[in-house]
């Protein structure tokens, strides 16, 4: 029996310029069905958005919804930025007065206790068996000073810095260096001329290995006393024109009222624009205030400091190069310029003029009697030292040794005397220096206190303000 073929339910594949299938949805790309729309894209949120926006700034409540909006966005914005910027000034200020310059100050005196406590050996040694206990409390209080500021050094070090490895180095060199006078004192009461190498082996480790560390460590701390300043004084240029911009707004906020209401002032936004103003003012006035008690610090405070610190450990250098020169006896020389000298003399006359040179420039920078006045008398206990010195060097020099020790290290007319005179009115002026500094650096601080929480504050206020006379208008429309 034959049958008909029968029919496939399975609809044919649409290809090109077929339609597709009932029930199977156009692919893309390809088009749909004859007489059918185009499938269209459903649009962004965002751009919905932007049109509803649009459509709202056609109507006069809506321009002023957004006004409003805008107005309050830039006042906090505005005093957002002035509390960040204020704050991280405020801190910095801070950092001087508190952490920085103390820190820098430190290493300096880390370095005047090592130089100082090299001077008293060598003059202990110089004394042989009748060494004083004044002699030697000088020398251990050095030490002790020192070490005391290498341990607050570490502990405010950034872990892996150049200070950290210098201060370890300085720790390592420390109890070497005590070793090696330890030995050269004994050696010294048994009558051994070894002990004078031994004492120049010391003064060897201190002037080529830890003074140069030390020097390091006042350097690196120097540099971050200058960061902190550069962070404290900069103008916060961001808030200041955040400020202005939104001054600039709220007075056309309130020229445009006044054109379509003849009405003069909108309270609202009076009390936002004065809020706005006295914010731009503290910050600016208090900043200009600050930065200007900061700069004063660094000018008659750090720089002052930094040229006395160098002249003492200039004085302390020349006053250790000065014994050394008698515990050498002429073993060290150097030749220079084709003629041979005293290695120590030759150190020693060098060290003088960078202290005639330091003293020179720190009573120029001196802004008062009590600066002057000590520097002042440190350059004359300076010029009878360099005649003393004078004299020694003589008896040296023809073999009188008794006599060129006794006007060194002697009781009465010695260059000791001289030295312990500029050490003392350098430190004099090293203390008023360090008091005006911190007075100058306190001021600074304190001229931002508060700015960071008020122009928050001030902020709110002004927003507040902002809206509040925009809804003021508003309310005239319902």
């Amino acid at each position: 029996m034959t049958h008909a073929p029968q029919s496939s339910t399975a609809p044919p594949a649409a290809g090109p310029g077929l339609p597709a299938a009932p029930g199977i949805p156009a692919q893309p790309g390809r088009p749909g069905p004859a007489g059918s729309p185009a499938p269209v894209t459903r649009r962004t949120a965002f751009a919905e958005g932007v049109d509803r926006l649009r459509g709202a700034a056609t109507t006069e409540p809506g321009r002023l919804r957004i006004i409003g909006a805008v107005l309050a966005l830039l006042v906090v914005a505005f005093g957002a930025v002035t509390a960040w910027q204020a704050s991280e000034r405020a801190a910095a200020a801070d950092d001087v007065l508190h952490r920085s310059q103390p820190l820098s100050s430190g290493a300096a005196d880390i370095y005047r206790s090592l130089a100082d406590a090299n001077t008293a050996a060598s003059s202990a040694f110089l004394a042989g068996g009748q060494e004083t206990a004044a002699s030697r409390d000088r020398y251990e209080k050095d030490i002790r000073t020192a070490a005391g500021g290498l341990v607050t050094a570490a502990a405010n070090a950034e872990p892996g810095s150049a200070s950290e490895a210098t201060i370890a180095k300085l720790n390592r060199l420390l109890p070497e260096y005590k070793g090696l006078v330890e030995r050269a004192r004994t050696y010294n009461r048994q009558g051994y001329p070894v002990g004078g190498a031994y004492l120049r082996y010391a003064n060897e480790k201190m002037q080529k290995e830890m003074l140069p560390a030390a020097e390091d460590l006042y350097t690196t701390e120097n540099r971050r006393l200058d960061a902190d300043y550069g962070d404290a004084t900069p103008y916060p240029w961001l808030a200041i024109a955040l400020g202005v911009l939104a001054l600039a707004a709220l007075g056309w906020a309130q020229h445009r009222t006044y054109r379509r209401t003849n009405r003069v002032l909108n309270h609202g936004l009076v009390a936002a624009s004065a809020a706005t103003t006295i914010a731009l003012l503290w910050l600016v006035v208090g900043h200009t205030v600050a930065r200007s008690d900061l700069n004063g610090s660094y000018d008659h405070g750090v720089r002052s400091l930094s040229v006395l610190h160098d002249a003492r450990i200039a004085s302390l250098k020349a006053r250790g190069n000065e014994n050394l020169s008698l515990v050498a006896r002429g073993a060290e020389t150097v030749a220079v310029g084709g003629r041979t000298y005293d290695a120590y003399y030759y150190d020693f006359d060098k060290d003088m003029t960078v202290l005639g040179s330091g003293l020179s420039r720190a009573e120029k920078l001196a802004d008062d009697k009590g600066g002057t006045t000590p520097v002042k008398a440190a350059e004359g206990n300076m010029a009878v030292w360099k005649q003393r010195h004078a004299a020694a060097r003589t008896e040296d020099e023809n073999g009188n040794y008794q006599q060129a020790l006794d006007k060194v290290i002697g009781a009465q007319g010695a260059t000791g005397e001289c030295f312990d005179s500029v050490d003392r009115n350098l430190a004099q002026a090293i203390g008023h220096e360090q008091d005006e500094f911190a007075r100058a650096a306190g001021d600074g601080r304190d001229a931002m206190t508060g700015l960071p929480v008020g122009a928050a504050v001030l902020a709110v206020l002004a927003a507040a303000g902002a809206l509040a006379g925009v809804g003021r208008r508003l309310s005239e429309y319902r």
